[in-house]
């Protein structure tokens, strides 16, 4: 099934991402401030969905990137390699004193009433040094990738990401690509990179070659400067407001075929209702709601954007798309860090209503 996507079947690439790639520093459930050691969890919302496909889905995928040369640039670098993502880096080399660096997020899970805490160090971050002209796009399509994927964290990061993400689209459009950008809006970076006003515009030339948009409400409100519709949501895990704004997403971008989004609502750190919904070709489908015993909550939407991906890559119908998308976002709450420890096995089980019965 198509949804009106062009979806290649052979190709040396089944997903191409363009994104930065991070380390989390990870306390558990020990405040930061108050902490003694920590797990360190390989990251960056793009190189998830690589992973994801790769590791747990059996997909050929490769990240773009930014590596620098040094330990912790060896250390990402071997994570990468573990996920089975294929590497196609800029490198860059660190200077020994202000870089340029990996970004670093620090984090806690939080537990119960109190919630998780996360904040960033992107000084100096190698990543938003990449620009246009950075990659051989047309030796990097030769063999052919039916999917590409990027997302608005990375397009914010600096002046030359977001044209240089604009620039991978319209390459992958050439090729004969589908492709995929998750809004991610974040109001801390635009606020540095110029602003609400500039996100839009900015976001804008990279949307033009996009076929599928991730994003709930917000994301396509201040990403792509739609108004919202009047009526508010009953709840977290009513999907109206979101599919009342698909008409105004479809009339300001013609192309996009596709828009999807998580539903969550946070009981308590580690109690969430989790449900999943989709736009496609005219259609809305929506997933069932689980009840989930949150470990560590970051990743999911980068989980289920993957499990709906490989969906739509294996010509599933778009009901089973979307069930696979929310059922590999929920298994991948109940690991640490933010790449999956699922298989493929496990998530369709999940998604056809498995329980958490012992396996033997």
């Amino acid at each position: 099934m198509s949804y009106g996507l062009n979806i290649r079947k052979d190709a040396a690439l089944d997903c191409l991402s363009l994104g930065a790639l991070v380390h989390r520093l990870d306390t558990g459930i020990i405040p930061f401030r108050k902490a003694a050691e920590c797990k360190i969890h390989v990251s960056g919302g793009e190189f998830n969905v690589a992973a994801n496909l790769s590791d747990c889905f059996g997909l050929n995928t490769a990240i773009a990137s930014a590596m620098v040369d040094y330990p912790i640039g060896d250390l990402i670098a071997e994570r990468v390699r573990a996920m089975g993502v294929k590497p196609i880096y800029k490198h860059f080399k660190h200077d020994g004193v202000t870089g340029p660096n990996m970004a670093t997020v620090y984090s806690d899970q939080g537990a119960g009433v109190r919630a998780p805490v996360v904040f960033y160090n992107r000084c100096n971050e190698a990543a938003g040094k990449l620009k246009p002209g950075d990659f051989d796009w047309k030796a990097i399509f030769a063999g052919g990738i039916r999917w590409v994927h990027c997302g608005g964290i990375f397009a914010a990061l600096s002046p030359t990401t977001a044209p240089l993400a604009a620039e991978m689209m319209k390459a992958a459009k050439e090729a004969g690509a589908v492709t995929s950008f998750d809004l991610n809006y974040r109001q801390k970076l635009w606020d540095i990179s110029g602003g609400a006003e500039k996100a839009v515009e900015t976001i804008a030339k990279i949307v033009e070659n996009v076929d599928v948009l991730v994003g709930n409400e917000e994301d396509l409100q201040k990403g792509l400067g739609i108004p919202g519709p009047e009526v508010a949501a009953k709840s977290k895990l009513d999907p109206s407001v979101f599919f009342g704004m698909i008409d105004k997403v479809t009339k300001k971008y013609p192309k996009v075929k596709v828009v999807a989004t998580t539903l969550r609502e946070v009981h308590n750190t580690n109690h969430h209702s989790w449900s999943a919904v989709a736009w496609m070709d005219g259609k809305t489908y929506t997933a069932p709601t689980a009840e989930l015993t949150v470990v560590d909550r970051v990743g999911g939407g980068d989980g289920y954007a993957a499990g709906f991906i490989y969906g739509l890559l294996s010509g599933e119908a778009p009901e089973e798309a979307v069930k696979l998308g929310w059922a590999h976002g929920a298994l991948l709450t109940t690991y640490p860090g933010d790449t999956t420890m699922a298989t493929v096995d496990q998530v369709r089980a999940f998604a056809k209503g498995g329980s958490a019965r012992i396996q033997r």
